[in-house]
Formats: structure tokens, sequence, C-alpha cells
């Protein structure tokens, strides 16, 4: 059964975050006592502030490389560092995340995300489960991850860069959790594994990108390989007692293609949802940064 309409889904009411303006290809956000310009494929509309302005605002500028949709370099301002670090505290969850200005113009966290956080968090808890296994597939620096696990979750995190491994566990230990497990492999070669075994999850997380790599040259195409990820986690979810969430940052894949893919791998999709993620600048303008569906047991 499909979801009755698309939701529009934006976190609200994190002190240590703010879009602040968007437009021109470019969105200018704060994180903690850092502000930050970067590119930004979607912001195609004119800035609401005069380029004056943010030039004044930013401790720290993304510029691409020449020829390079997504490698750069930050420019810093005297007071700018390396890392830092930003609490995130709404509903149950207490969390800490290091930020750092990477060469591929991210920092550690997508805020728009932060709705699913508190989703994940909320049903953990409700699973009438002692302690849910929860697999989080493509996980990056973890902020699901520790969702979870605060929320009491057993947590299997797979992500095929050693780097962001390391960076998750920071924000664990940062956070004050321990005993999440961590896979550096490709995810399909990990998910196939699985299947093999036999083994079930309580809730799984998928954040496939458009494209990528594994640890040993796996090359990863979202239109080539998610049906067959889809239809490996449709095994591995639990019968009874689950939930799951997926997302999509590629430009080119709208709700309905996600719909559709959920329908054809997951016959019980109780209580689902279907729609966008964004952010809203300081002049209500809407920034969409990925589409999702989830779907739950209770």
């Amino acid at each position: 059964m499909h979801p009755n309409n698309l939701d529009l889904l934006s976190p609200e009411n994190w002190p240590s975050y703010e879009l602040i303006d968007s437009g021109g290809f470019e969105k200018l956000e704060r994180f903690g006592p850092f502000t930050l310009s970067r590119p930004e494929p979607q912001a195609i509309w004119p800035k609401s502030l005069p380029e004056s302005e943010w030039q004044q605002l930013a401790t720290a500028v993304f510029k691409r490389d020449k020829g390079s949709q997504e490698k750069g370099e930050w420019l810093l301002r005297p007071k700018m560092v390396e890392k830092w670090f930003i609490p995130y505290q709404q509903s149950s969850l207490n969390l800490t995340f290091k930020l750092s200005l990477s060469s591929f113009k991210h920092v550690g966290i997508f805020p728009e995300q932060a709705v699913n956080w508190t989703y994940i968090q909320q049903k953990v808890s409700a699973l009438p489960v002692e302690k849910p296994r929860v697999l989080n597939l493509f996980a990056y620096t973890g902020a699901a991850s520790l969702a979870a696990r605060q929320a009491g979750a057993d947590v299997t995190h797979v992500d095929a860069v050693r780097q962001v491994i390391s960076w998750s566990r920071e924000n664990m230990e940062a956070s004050g959790l321990d005993n999440i497990r961590w896979v550096v492999e490709d995810v399909l070669k990990f998910v196939r594994r699985e299947v093999r075994r036999g083994n079930t999850y309580h809730g799984l997380i998928l954040d496939p990108p458009a494209y990528g790599r594994g640890p040993e040259g796996e090359k990863w195409l979202l239109e080539e390989h998610l049906p067959e990820l889809l239809h490996a986690c449709s095994d591995l979810l639990d019968r009874e007692n689950y939930f799951l969430i997926s997302n999509l940052y590629s430009l080119g894949f709208s709700a309905l293609i996600l719909d559709n893919l959920m329908t054809a791998y997951f016959k019980n999709r109780p209580n689902a949802e279907l729609g966008e993620l964004y952010l809203t600048d300081r002049f209500a303008k809407r920034l969409p940064l990925g589409v999702f569906y989830r779907f739950s047991s209770h």
C-alpha cells in the first residue's frame, strides 16, 4: 500500500545549526560558532543577503578545484579551526558530533537528517524487543548509528571508507556511548553474506550515494545496484518487529521512484511515509536535500 501523501520534513529547534541563506548555487550555514559557505547545486534561486554579507559572515569558504564537481579546498579566516564539536539534544537524544572540513566540501553531518535520528530513537524504543538489532548501511560518520545505540539497540555500522569509521568512533566516544560494531566493507558484499547466514535485523537504515567505491575498488552505482540491495534487505528485515529508513540524494531520483522500489521489494510497509527532506533559511526559502521512505511495525 502506498503512503497517502508526500511529506516534507525539516529539523527544528537545533541551536547549534542554522541555514542562514541559500542561493546562487551555494548555501551559508552556521555549525556551532563557525559559519561555512559551500556549493549547493539545488539552490538555483538568487541569494537573499548581499555577497558582501556572505563574505563577512563566513569563517570558511569552499572553492572547487578547476574541472572538478566535488573536490576543492577550504579558504579559512583567522579564527577558523580544522575540527570542532557540536551537540545535538532533541527528544531523548543527547549526542555530540565532531565536524571537520573535508576536501569534498562535507563537514561530517547532514543536518536535514536530524528528523530521522529522532525517528530512529522513537522506533527503537517502541520495539518490544530487549535489544533490537539495527543495521546502518553506507553509515558515514554514524549519526544514525549513535541515535540507535543511545536508544538501546545493538548496532552494526557498515561503510567502505576506513577514515569515516574512525570518525564515527570519535562521535561515539564524544557522545558517551560504546559497543557499536564497526564493519569496513563493500555494502553489497556484506548484505549478501548476511542473507546467506540467515541473519536478520529489527531496523535497517540505508543512505546509498549516487556512486562510490568499496575498499577493494568495488563500484557502486545507485541506479544499477539499488534494486539488488533492497531485495537483499527484504530478506534481512525481521518479519514481526521492524522499521526501515531509506534516503536518496541523487538529483535524478524522485520520491516516486523510491516508492516504486519499496513496493516491489517489501510487501508489508505499515505506517509508511514518503517525501522530501529540506532545510529552511532565514528568509523562508526551503532547500530540498533528498527524498526518504520509512515504515515501521509499531
